[in-house]
C-alpha cells in the first residue's frame, strides 16, 4: 500500500501537470489515503479539474475540496450575465434540451433544474455551465425521466464493463432492482471507480446508481 507521502507526491505532481492550474493555488494533504485540496482558484472550472486529477491518482481513497472559488475583476460577471450565458450554452449544446432546463443563478452560484432522459445529458448540462466566466459553483438538480423500459440492464452494464479496457469487469459485480443498480466488487482506483458508475449510468433506463466498489491498492500495484 502507498505511503500518505508518496501519494501526496503524486497528487501534486498531477496537479502540476494540469496546464490550467498553478502549482502555488493548490495546497495537498494526505491522511490515511483521504487526500484534502486546499487553497483558492480564480474559476470553478479549476475546482473541477483538481478534483478530476486527484481522482487519478493511484491510492487514493477519497479526496476532501477545501478549494475557495475567489473570481477575480477579470472573470467577474453579474448573476443576470451569467444566467444568460449558462441559457446560451445549454443551447448550444447539441446534446442537451435547453427546453426541459431551467437555469437559477445567485452570488455565481448556478443551480440547474427540470428533467432529462438520459443521465449524460444531465452531466453535459452541468459541463456546459461549470466553464463559464463568473461561475462559484453548480448544483445539479436535473431529475431523470427515462422513456426507455428497464430490458437486460445487467447484461447492458456488464457488457460495457467488458468493452472498455479501463476497468477489470470480472472483478465488478452487478445487481439490478428494478432502475437501482447496486455496484459491488473490487477496482484498481478511485477513478476506475467512477468509471464503472458512469459506465453503468450510461445504460437506458437506470435511474439510481449505489456505488459500493472498494479500491484495491495492491492489485493496482501488482500491475505496474
Amino acid at each position: 500500500m502507498k505511503k500518505d507521502s508518496e501519494i501526496q507526491k503524486d497528487v501534486a505532481e498531477e496537479l502540476a501537470w494540469e496546464p490550467m492550474l498553478r502549482s502555488d493555488e493548490i495546497a495537498v494533504s494526505v491522511k490515511d489515503g483521504v487526500v484534502t485540496l486546499a487553497g483558492t482558484v480564480s474559476t470553478y472550472a479549476k475546482k473541477v479539474v483538481a478534483e478530476k486529477a486527484a481522482k487519478r491518482v493511484a491510492g487514493v481513497r477519497a479526496i476532501a475540496l477545501d478549494l475557495q472559488v475567489k473570481v477575480g475583476s477579470i472573470f467577474s460577471r453579474n448573476d443576470s450575465e451569467i444566467a444568460h450565458a449558462a441559457m446560451e450554452a445549454l443551447k448550444w449544446n447539441s446534446a442537451v434540451r435547453e427546453d426541459r432546463i431551467k437555469v437559477k443563478v445567485e452570488d455565481g452560484w448556478v443551480t440547474l433544474e427540470g428533467e432529462a432522459e438520459w443521465e449524460y445529458e444531465k452531466r453535459e448540462a452541468k459541463e456546459s455551465v461549470e466553464k463559464l466566466i463568473g461561475v462559484r459553483g453548480v448544483t445539479n438538480l436535473i431529475s431523470l425521466e427515462p422513456k426507455v423500459k428497464m430490458t437486460d440492464v445487467k447484461q447492458k452494464i456488464q457488457s460495457a464493463f467488458y468493452r472498455q479496457a479501463v476497468m477489470d469487469a470480472g472483478k465488478i459485480q452487478v445487481e439490478t432492482l428494478n432502475d437501482h443498480v447496486i455496484l459491488k466488487g473490487k477496482v484498481r482506483s478511485l477513478a476506475e471507480k467512477t468509471d464503472a458508475e458512469n459506465a453503468a449510468w450510461a445504460v437506458p433506463g437506470v435511474r439510481q446508481v449505489e456505488n459500493n466498489l472498494e479500491v484495491d491498492y495492491q492489485s493496482a500495484l501488482a500491475a505496474y
